[in-house]
C-alpha cells in the first residue's frame, strides 16, 4: 500500500476531511487488486477532489449515497473531461464503505413485483436444486419472462388458469423467430418452469408434458472440428516468452488435450491441480466433479505460468486477468475470445470460433486414432452416450464399408 504514496502529494487537509480515514483502506484495496502505481495515483487524486467537494458541501462519509455521488459527478464533469472509469471508482468506493463498516450495509429491497419474485424463486431452484450454471439460468429466465409477459402482461398473475393451448400458442409464435437450437432451449426452459410450478402447487395440470418438441435432427450435420495439423498450427502461435503467451498457451492446451469446456477452465482453482498424482479435478455441468489425468505438456505449461506470471492475489482461480483488478475471468466469453483471436492469427477460417471447437477436434482425432466411443464419452464426461455417437459419422472410411449398393445405381 505504501508504494502508492511515494512521491505523491494529496491536498493538505485530505486526512482531516470526510474521506481521510478511508484512504488507507482504499489504497490497500488497489494494491490487493494489482493496480499500477500510476493508475492508483489517478484514483487517489479523484478521491482527493471528491473529499474537497464534500467539505465545501458540509457533508460527511455517512451522507454518501448514490444520489450524492451523482451530484458530485455533475459538478466534476463541468470542470474536468469525463473519464469512462469515473463511475467505476465511485462504485468501488461505495462498496468499500459498506464492507468496511463506514456505511451500514444495504438491506435488500423487498420484491413487490410478482413476476420478478417468481423469476427469482425459479432461479434459486435451478441453482440450488438442479445445479444449473449461471449462463443456462440466464437463458431460461429470458424465456420465462417472455412467456409470462405474453400471457399476463400487466394483469394479475393467475398461474392456475394456464392451459395447454396457451403454452402451444406461445411456442408456435416464438419458434418461427428462433433458430432450431435456440427454440430447443426455449422448450427446455418452459418444461423446467412448469415442473417447478407443479412442484410448488401453483398448477395442477402437467403442462410440462404439453410442451411440444422442436424439430432439430441431432445427427443432421457433421460436428465442426480442426484437423490435427491445424491444432498444432494454433498452438504454435503463442509467444511463450511473454506472460500473456504462456497463460493463453496453457489455456489452449487444456482445450486441445483434455477437451474442457470454457466454463470449466474459468472455474479451475489452484486446489484442482494434484501435482503428485498427476491429476486435475474438473467442476463440470450440474456441479459434477471429475478427475482426469494431467498430461505432462499441459502440466508443464500450467506450472510455467504459475511460476513466472500469475500475480499474487486473493482469488484461488488459476487463470487471472492481465490487467487490474487482478481476478479470474468473469465468464466463458474470455476463453472463446482467446480462441477466436488465435485462430485468426493462425490464418484458419473456421465457421465456428468458440472454445467448443477444440472439444470436437479432440473427439474426432481420438476416433481416427482408434479410440472407441466409450473412451471418448469418458474423457468428455458425457452423461448420455447418445451425445457421443455424433462423432461416429466423422469416420467416413469406416462408414463406407457399411453402405449398401443403391438399386439401379452405378456398379
Amino acid at each position: 500500500m505504501t508504494i502508492f504514496f511515494t512521491d505523491f502529494q494529496l491536498s493538505e487537509n485530505f486526512y482531516q476531511g470526510p474521506l481521510g480515514s478511508v484512504v488507507p483502506a482504499y489504497a490497500a484495496l488497489l494494491s490487493k487488486q494489482g493496480y499500477t502505481q500510476q493508475y492508483a495515483h489517478l484514483q487517489l487524486r479523484f478521491l482527493d477532489n471528491l473529499n474537497q467537494w464534500l467539505q465545501r458541501q458540509r457533508l460527511q462519509v455517512t451522507d454518501l449515497t448514490e444520489s450524492t455521488l451523482c451530484r458530485y459527478l455533475q459538478f466534476r464533469h463541468q470542470r474536468f473531461r469525463p473519464r469512462r472509469d469515473d463511475t467505476s471508482i465511485l462504485k468501488k468506493l461505495l462498496h468499500l464503505l459498506h464492507t468496511q463498516g463506514f456505511l451500514p450495509k444495504k438491506a435488500p429491497l423487498p420484491v413487490n413485483n410478482p413476476r420478478q419474485r417468481i423469476e427469482d424463486d425459479f432461479d434459486r431452484y435451478l441453482s440450488e436444486e438442479r445445479g444449473l450454471s449461471m449462463s443456462t439460468r440466464i437463458n431460461y429466465r429470458f424465456f420465462i419472462r417472455r412467456f409470462l409477459s405474453a400471457q399476463f402482461g400487466a394483469k394479475p398473475f393467475r398461474l392456475a388458469a394456464l392451459q395447454a393451448k396457451d403454452v402451444i400458442r406461445f411456442i408456435q409464435t416464438q419458434a418461427q423467430r428462433l433458430k432450431p437450437k435456440r427454440a430447443g432451449l426455449m422448450v427446455s426452459a418452459l418444461r423446467a418452469f412448469f415442473r417447478y410450478l407443479r412442484h410448488r402447487g401453483d398448477i395442477t395440470i402437467d403442462l410440462a408434458a404439453c410442451v411440444p418438441s422442436i424439430a432439430n435432427w441431432q445427427f443432421s450435420s457433421l460436428p465442426k472440428f480442426l484437423q490435427s495439423d491445424q491444432v498444432r498450427r494454433v498452438l504454435n502461435q503463442f509467444n511463450r516468452r511473454t506472460a500473456q503467451g504462456r497463460r493463453d498457451y496453457a489455456i489452449l492446451l487444456l482445450l486441445a488435450r483434455l477437451g474442457l469446456r470454457a466454463c470449466e477452465i474459468v472455474s479451475l482453482t489452484l486446489d484442482d491441480i494434484h501435482w503428485q498424482a498427476g491429476e486435475i479435478t474438473i467442476q463440470g455441468k450440474g456441479n459434477r466433479s471429475d478427475r482426469l489425468p494431467l498430461p505432462p505438456d499441459v502440466g508443464q505449461a500450467i506450472a510455467a505460468y504459475l511460476k513466472k506470471d500469475r500475480p499474487v492475489c486473493s482469488t484461488r482461480h488459476i487463470f487471472i486477468r492481465l490487467r487490474a483488478p487482478r481476478r479470474g475471468f468473469a465468464n466463458s466469453i474470455a476463453i472463446s475470445t482467446i480462441v477466436a483471436r488465435t485462430l485468426k492469427r493462425a490464418g484458419i477460417d473456421s465457421p465456428h470460433t468458440g472454445a467448443h471447437l477444440f472439444r470436437h477436434s479432440l473427439a474426432t482425432e481420438m476416433l481416427r486414432q482408434g479410440a472407441c466411443l466409450a473412451d471418448i464419452a469418458h474423457l468428455l464426461r458425457h452423461r448420455s452416450f447418445n451425445t457421443t455417437t455424433i462423432y461416429a459419422k466423422v469416420d467416413l472410411i469406416a462408414l463406407r464399408s457399411l453402405a449398401q449398393p443403391w438399386p439401379g445405381g452405378a456398379q
